[in-house]
């Protein structure tokens, strides 16, 4: 937990390998084509080994020795990546071809990694100042429990606040924050890798449309079509880029609001009838970092290309038309194509205006928000119905495209956002990544909670002392015999204060009904 934000940027600088080697095995041609896969996996296998000192430093308990070892392994990097993008900007070669302009615009790429190992080195730098420090003030060793488990356990225990604080319209409507709640390593990890990606993809458009741009051959005639093509697709980048920015941010939000949910016990975000396999619960864990980044890039792309369809469909039905003709006219041939749309617009409407003046009862008190479900004019409403059927035919045909329309813009928009289940209810197990979500919020709710781990923490922390001092010696039974007297009164006390304990106690054998009976009444009158 010290170090979550640096694990993610570790992971930033190991990617570019990662991608680099995979990307030049795939596209090789001396490689056969049933082994590529292979040879990728084990070209991310080798960039693994060979960047795991980075980790080992950072998850070491020596932690002079890990920050010393680690700032001169993420020095030697970052130097020697400078150092190759220095040179190979001065042997950049020249030309229009794609595979120049590429390379030309190759620092693009190299700007993050190198970002993030400059992160890395001023880190492990902070590090060997700490223990520095530490080493000078004589400093004892951390306990396993962490700060903000034991603060979060004390904020439960607290009496609330008879008067709530107010808050701010950020901290109301978009975030706040929570000083007894931190993220893991894993999603920190997640969420710089997502960022990542979308910077690596919206690069490379960018440079595949610059290049586009700069070789084609327009004239006169020609000009507007490729302003609007241009307008279009950059306006459709920014969109689906800012969109995208927003769910990954939307994925810390969502993982703390569940989290803290199922530590309170409330399961509202989880399906009905939900009960989570402990394999799938463990599987979701391993594959949900990798799912979340792939989704998010899959999901920029789908509703980049969507969004820029759709802006050129706008230009080519509005914009051109409009320049092209006067607005009267083109706002008439858009009135008669779009008449019977309004038609069986206006029949809906007309519909739910009788439904509201004609065909419910008057309001039962001046003060109700709404009128009462009770029908009125029944004869008149059976008339209405009998003529608006074969209308309320037509019209479903609208609702029906409408649907479709609809459903197919919200699984667009929250394709990269797997904590949201696309299937209807009933069939969530068929979404396989919302089920890797739900596995790994399940997984984390069971090895995180502050409450248990608290608990666990004063446990063993009690039994090593109890040990140490002897008290659960065999060879002296005075003290057990004590122990369990005191044991017996601390329960009969805590049964006498908390009656409805009684019916939750394993029950044996030789309890008989009319004790149980005796317990029941005890809890009820409580």
């Amino acid at each position: 937990m010290q170090n979550r934000w640096s694990y993610g940027f570790a992971f930033g600088s190991v990617t570019p390998f990662v991608f680099k080697l995979m990307s030049q095995t795939l596209l090789t041609t001396y490689v056969p084509h049933y082994l590529k896969a292979l040879v990728a996996l084990l070209a991310a296998l080798m960039v693994s080994i060979a960047c795991m000192p980075l980790f080992v430093c950072l998850s070491t308990k020596h932690r002079l020795l890990g920050g010393v070892l680690g700032l001169l392994y993420s020095l030697s990097w970052f130097v020697a990546q400078l150092c190759n993008l220095i040179f190979c900007r001065i042997l950049m070669p020249k030309g229009d071809d794609l595979e120049a302009y590429r390379l030309r615009a190759g620092w693009l790429f190299d700007a993050p990694q190198l970002l993030c190992l400059g992160f890395l080195v001023c880190r492990f730098g902070s590090i060997i100042v700490k223990g520095v420090q530490k080493r000078l003030r004589n400093h004892c060793q951390q306990e396993e429990l962490k700060e903000n488990e034991y603060k979060y356990v004390q904020h439960l225990l607290r009496r609330p606040a008879k008067v709530p604080v107010e808050k701010s319209w950020f901290q109301r409507n978009v975030y706040e924050w929570d000083p007894y709640f931190k993220f893991p390593n894993r999603i920190t990890a997640t969420v710089v890798l997502c960022f990542y990606a979308l910077y690596t993809a919206v690069a490379f458009e960018m440079i595949y449309s610059w290049w586009v741009t700069s070789q084609w051959k327009i004239d006169n005639s020609t000009m507007n079509v490729k302003n609007y093509f241009k307008n279009t697709w950059y306006s459709s980048v920014a969109c689906a880029t800012l969109t995208s920015i927003i769910h990954i941010s939307q994925v810390l939000v969502c993982y703390r609001k569940h989290i803290k949910s199922l530590r309170a016990g409330d399961k509202k975000y989880l399906p009905k009838n939900f009960k989570l396999d402990p394999d799938y619960g463990v599987v979701g864990l391993l594959k949900y970092p990798g799912h979340q980044i792939a989704f998010t890039v899959w999901g920029y792309l789908i509703s980049q290309l969507v969004m820029f369809a759709l802006g050129l469909a706008f230009v080519f039905l509005v914009i051109i038309p409009i320049s092209l003709e006067r607005f009267d006219i083109w706002l008439e041939d858009v009135a008669k194509s779009l008449a019977n749309f309004f038609t069986l617009l206006a029949l809906m409407l007309l519909q739910r205006l009788l439904s509201h003046i004609f065909f419910l009862q008057d309001k039962t008190s001046p003060t109700d928000e709404a009128k009462p479900l009770a029908l009125n004019n029944r004869k008149a409403f059976h008339n209405i119905n009998y003529f608006f059927f074969f209308f309320n035919v037509i019209l479903g045909i609208m609702s029906c495209l409408l649907r479709f329309i609809k459903s197919a813009a919200v699984c667009l928009m929250f394709l990269s956002r797997i904590e949201r289940p696309i299937m209807p209810e009933g069939f969530e197990k068929q979404d396989l990544s919302y089920y890797t979500w739900l596995g790994m919020i399940m997984t984390d709710h069971h090895h995180t909670n502050p409450v248990l781990l608290s608990f666990c923490h004063l446990l063993s922390k009690h039994s090593s002392e109890s040990l140490q001092n002897g008290e659960y010696s065999r060879l002296n039974a005075e003290p057990l015999a004590k122990n369990r007297v005191h044991t017996r009164w601390l329960l009969m006390y805590t049964l006498v204060r908390n009656p409805k304990l009684i019916l939750l106690r394993k029950k044996r054998g030789h309890k008989n009904d009319k004790e149980l009976a005796f317990a029941w009444a005890i809890a009820n009158t409580a």
